[in-house]
């Protein structure tokens, strides 16, 4: 059996959380030390991957689509929002961590198709909230792949993106009619009341975190700015 390698160790800015990459083989997965559990497995990105076809959906025939999306992870999500999204899309995706840019340009890329070449892309180094508290809307989709949902996981300053505030900012940031998907590793009803609250129409779908149906139940949120 091939051993799991070290690859690389990168730390979360704001906090004392460290990641880790490793690799076994053709498989990679991202860890946060001194927990047990995976943040995410090369393997297993059925989910973000609809998180990204949910979200990209209503914006078929919209002219020059720009999207952002929070978390650049494994890279699923925003391969997958690529193949949703025209050939005059732009999509800026923003990642907290610089390590975790330098390993998608790495070997990890190959995983998802190297989606971070495609010249609608742009890197936003630094965390996706800077982008939402300011300025007019901008943005036809917000796509929100960050820590492990609603319930933070590795970073306490996440807690603001799914609260009343970060959900009313980020909805002025959105154009009219524009999209707010969010991930999440479980279903959170006073998230979704949260999310009605802030102003959106809101439909909650259960996802599998496998392709073709199988794995845990993770669940998407698809807010519409009226």
């Amino acid at each position: 059996m091939i051993p799991w390698t070290l690859e690389g160790r990168a730390l979360i800015p704001g906090g004392r959380d460290e990641l880790l990459l490793w690799r076994r083989g053709d498989e990679f997965s991202i860890r946060i030390r001194g927990y047990v559990s995976e943040l995410m497995n090369s393997r297993v990105h059925g989910s973000e991957e609809q998180l990204a076809r949910l979200g990209c959906a209503p914006l078929q025939g919209r002219p020059n689509p720009h999207v952002l999306i929070g978390g650049l992870g494994m890279g699923y999500t925003l391969a997958a929002a690529l193949q949703a999204l025209p050939g005059d899309a732009r999509v800026t995706v923003a990642e907290l961590v610089p390590e975790v840019v330098e390993w998608n340009q790495g070997d990890l890329g190959a995983c998802a198709g190297r989606p971070l070449e495609d010249r609608r892309v742009e890197v936003a180094q630094g965390d996706v909230a800077r982008l939402l508290r300011s300025g007019p809307p901008r943005y036809d989709a917000v796509l929100l792949d960050v820590d492990n949902g609603p319930e933070s996981m590795t970073h306490k300053d996440n807690d603001w993106l799914y609260s009343l505030a970060g959900l009313q900012a980020t909805r002025q940031v959105l154009t009219p009619g524009g999209v707010l998907a969010v991930w999440s590793a479980a279903p959170d009803d006073r998230f979704t009341a949260r999310v009605r609250r802030a102003g959106y129409t809101v439909e909650v779908h259960a996802v599998r975190a496998r392709a073709g149906g199988k794995g845990a139940r993770h669940t998407v949120w698809v807010a519409r700015r009226p």
